[in-house]
């Protein structure tokens, strides 16, 4: 497998480099060069690591094999506190959830990094090389990227947050994590800032060769790709192909089911759940792409106005044509919309995407009645997925199984769902003592020039 930059003007690289660098030097992401056919399933349905090395092997090889691929994925996915890994459960006569919450840092971003940490170190002891890992998070990505290389001896890692934007329990599983090589930063300013500083360093060139910088956000294809094999387990396990509803900000969780489907999975559609920042369910439903301000709400991992992600579904609209891609993104970034063709929308959105966007009050409305119908407690990014789920299902013939993604463990969002429903859900006993650990954290203004020395500072 080749992969190619959605700019057009990097350089095909295999796996093991895009890996480790993360954005191609063009300012691009990267993508493979065509979409495999999915692989038959060959042993038993429950079998999560199996299944994972069958879809993901067309895409490491030959740079991993599959002896290397199944240990690092048994690795990855032993460190999960259910065996099924992300069990579905059923909530209604028609509706699923399935469970990406038991991983380390209870968010299904574990569901990657766990394994792409792994990826990173395997790679660098047969390189003898090591690397300067920066990152954004609007609350997920940041504690379970440094749960993912803590333990790695060739990997350095800074993960930058937006300022009071996160829980206080999201924060503190990244500020409380006591390894040398591990280091959370908040900067002044929201995730959009956070995202545009990492970028900004990646294509400062001499910066990201001064200090082999890499990434390990979904901007990095080895996040997207793992990520596509859930939504392969959950098709599978239903007669007639369902729908998944996604909470979904950077676009790279609802991508990776887009791409599983472009490989053969049984997958009818994606509905998009969005809280106030409604910028990809007003593209959905009404062709506008503009960026406003960022809302702070209580589903901070979505308070997002510019979804990294889209990035790759665009250059699929574009005809692969990076050039177009390129332009279309500059223009965004000058005046904060992003136009695309009727033709574009018909091929890629309609019947492929639907969307809903929820504010507070309904998230909180949501989550108190889940609790009363169900006696399922879930936090607020699954709760706008759960509410989108019955919309749908109760305004339009669903089709079939809607499956909500439940993104995060109702433990990370306490204060919002005890408001909700006055029971204040309990960390798992790995994490009983997170609120008695020191913090270790430094605040930055939202400047390019600092934000660089620091990261310099901690990791000389």
């Amino acid at each position: 497998m080749r992969y190619v930059s959605t700019r057009g003007r990097a350089p095909e690289l295999g796996f093991a480099d895009v890996l480790l660098a993360g954005l191609a030097n063009d300012g691009g992401l990267y993508v493979p060069e065509s979409w495999p056919t999915l692989a038959p399933r060959s042993g038993p349905g429950d079998d999560y690591v199996q299944r994972a090395v069958e879809v993901m092997l067309p895409f490491v090889t030959p740079d991993i094999d599959e002896v290397t691929l199944t240990h690092l994925c048994a690795e990855a996915y032993g460190t999960f506190r259910h065996p099924a890994v992300v069990p579905l459960v059923q909530i209604g006569s028609n509706q699923w959830v399935q469970e990406l919450f038991h991983g380390p840092t209870l968010a299904f971003k574990d569901v990657a990094l766990q394994l792409v940490g792994r990826m990173f170190d395997h790679v660098l002891a047969q390189r003898g090389e090591r690397v300067t890992i920066v990152g954004a998070t609007s609350g997920d990505t940041g504690s379970a990227a440094i749960d993912g290389v803590a333990g790695c001896d060739n990997v350095d890692i800074v993960i930058l947050y937006p300022l009071g934007r996160t829980s206080e329990v999201q924060r503190r599983q990244m500020t409380t994590v006591d390894a040398p090589n591990a280091h959370a930063v908040a900067v002044e300013g929201t995730f959009d800032d956070c995202q545009d500083l990492v970028k900004a360093m990646f294509n400062d060139a001499e910066f990201r060769d001064r200090n082999n910088l890499s990434a390990v956000n979904s901007i990095n294809w080895a996040r997207v790709m793992a990520q596509t094999v859930y939504y392969v387990v959950a098709a599978e396990t239903f007669a007639e192909p369902p729908t998944f509803v996604v909470p979904t900000g950077n676009f790279g969780n609802v991508l990776a089911g887009w791409i599983a489907r472009e490989m053969g999975a049984p997958i009818r559609d994606f509905v998009l759940a969005s809280n106030t920042n409604d910028i990809l369910t007003r593209f959905v439903n009404d062709a506008d792409m503009t960026a406003r301000d960022v809302v702070p709400t209580l589903s901070p991992s979505m308070d997002i106005q510019v979804s990294s992600n889209f990035e790759r579904l665009l250059f699929e609209m574009n005809g692969r044509d990076g050039g177009m891609t390129a332009e279309q993104l500059d223009r965004f970034r000058q005046v904060g919309r992003l136009d695309v063709e009727a033709d574009q929308r018909a091929s890629y959105i309609d019947g492929t995407f639907r969307a809903a966007a929820f504010d507070d009050d309904a998230t909180v409305a949501e989550i108190g009645r889940l609790r009363a119908e169900t006696g399922m407690l879930v936090d607020p990014h699954t709760a706008t997925g759960t509410a989108a789920a019955r919309l749908f299902s109760t305004s339009t013939a669903s089709g079939g199984p809607m499956v909500t993604l439940a993104t995060a463990h109702p433990a990370k969002f306490p204060d919002a769902v005890e408001a909700a429903t006055g029971t204040r859900p309990a960390l798992p006993p790995h994490l009983a003592d997170l609120f008695d650990r020191s913090e270790r954290t430094q605040t930055v203004p939202n400047d390019l020039d600092e934000v660089e020395a620091l990261v310099e500072q901690l990791t000389a």
